[in-house]
């Protein structure tokens, strides 16, 4: 760690303080509301790209490859501004807080537990009284921090109401950098919502590491996702709401049916499959098998045939045979989806899976994701071409991206048309005329 540093700041001016955000919308949510935290009257928050006084990553664990991001942009920081404070914070900070403690140039790591203090932390730094690492036991964060994103030319917000997660999947690294599921009570996220709504915001995402398990460590016969949603689909101040990744067992019909009848809920799920392989689903400790997603899949079909279904998939998992991966593909290939996220399997320290057998090699796991990712891209515009001449809402954003605008129908169709800023933040109910050669859908 460079401890050499002279943080000297200009008292005639404010300090310049950036964020960069790595990994989930949750990890988005929760950058946004830290960075309110710091005093307008002594920081101004600048582009990442610029040259700051401060930067912070949060981070994320996931894969090996977000680890290397976090590297990469401390690298980049050090090019800009040799002397620039960095912090790092998130799950990659909580997990390897040592490791990265080593990184030339880091100054500050933060665990889960102190990260949405952060403001003191910088703020002591700039008076040399500053504790560089601060992790902590994960078994002690049992307790749940708000957030919610603001700004960044977006029309949605990301709203958390979840975090942390009981499952033990073994692959998965979440239970240890974030802790136990927990959850938010179900009035004061109205009362966020409503915060939000102020700012003009017409869409909010809800978010967490397992969304569906709201209401854990709550009352939950008061505070479950059902009873969630049905409170939120009463608030006028908002125009629509989205449900972000939900586990496909946690994904009751009841929700589904709900969704189909709200009049803010809109017709879109992300629903995280893994593999198509039952061997494989119960090596990964997942708590379902392919004949229960395949069952909510026809379901959300079943009650709203125009929904846009997401799918996140993991390649390359140990003992993934070829045979195996054959039977993940005819699965997707036959489920009525729109898009798949599709992730290389990556080794993480302290998981189950680390000491599993028949390790598959990163040549064959590329493969295989490129595989995948093609036939994404054949779910997608197969998925488009059936909503062309339908007509749909979309709610258009608010940056001018090379004389063009784009947004989001509510089945989650990019949508671009010619800039136009009498459009921004507005929702327009126009027919899709045809599919563009970037991929989007024109009015």
């Amino acid at each position: 760690m460079n401890t050499k540093k002279e943080f000297i700041i200009d008292n005639k001016r404010k300090i310049k303080i950036a964020f960069h955000t790595l990994g989930c919308k949750l990890n988005f949510s929760e950058t946004s509301s830290i960075s309110r935290t710091f005093s307008k009257d002594k920081y101004t928050i600048v582009s990442f790209n610029s040259k700051a006084d401060v930067y912070v990553i949060n981070t994320c664990s996931v894969t090996e490859n977000a680890d290397k991001k976090t590297k990469s942009l401390i690298k980049l920081i050090l090019k800009k501004n040799i002397n620039g404070f960095i912090a790092i914070i998130g799950c990659y900070a909580q997990l390897k807080t040592k490791e990265i403690s080593q990184i030339q140039g880091v100054d500050l790591v933060i665990g889960a537990k102190e990260k949405f203090r952060l403001a003191k932390y910088v703020n002591d730094a700039f008076k040399d009284n500053l504790d560089k690492i601060n992790s902590c036991d994960i078994s002690k964060v049992n307790f749940f921090n708000e957030a919610y994103s603001l700004g960044e030319n977006r029309t949605r917000a990301f709203l958390k109401v979840q975090d942390g997660c009981d499952y033990k999947c073994s692959y998965c690294t979440i239970p240890l950098a974030r802790g136990v599921s927990r959850s938010d009570s179900i009035e004061n996220i109205i009362l966020n919502i409503h915060k939000i709504a102020k700012e003009g915001i017409k869409e909010v995402v809800i978010t967490g590491v397992n969304t569906g398990d709201f209401g854990k460590r709550i009352d939950s016969n008061k505070n479950n996702f059902l009873q969630l949603i049905c409170e939120l689909d009463k608030i006028e101040s908002i125009s629509r709401f989205r449900i972000s990744s939900i586990e496909p067992n946690l994904l009751d019909d009841k929700i589904i049916e709900f969704v189909s009848k709200s009049k803010k809920f809109v017709p879109h799920f992300h629903i995280p499959l893994q593999s198509g392989s039952d061997k494989i689903l119960k090596k990964m400790k997942r708590r379902y098998l392919t004949n229960l997603f395949l069952n909510k899949i026809n379901t959300i079909k079943k009650y709203m045939p125009d929904s846009s279904i997401g799918v996140d998939v993991i390649v390359g998992f140990p003992g993934e045979s070829e045979d195996e991966f054959r039977k993940t593909y005819n699965f997707l290939s036959e489920l009525d989806i729109s898009y798949l996220h599709v992730f290389k399997y990556s080794e993480r320290s302290n998981t189950e899976a680390l000491n599993y057998s028949n390790v598959i090699p990163e040549l064959i796991r590329k493969k295989r994701s490129n595989i995948l990712r093609e036939l994404s891209l054949k779910k997608r515009k197969y998925f488009y071409q059936s909503q062309i001449g339908k007509k749909l809402n979309i709610l258009f954003e608010s940056e001018n991206k090379n004389g063009f605008i784009e947004g989001y129908t509510e089945n989650y169709i990019k949508v671009r048309d010619y800039w136009n800023p009498n459009k921004t933040n507005t929702i327009q109910n126009r027919a899709l005329l045809s599919i563009d050669e970037m991929g989007y859908c024109r009015i």
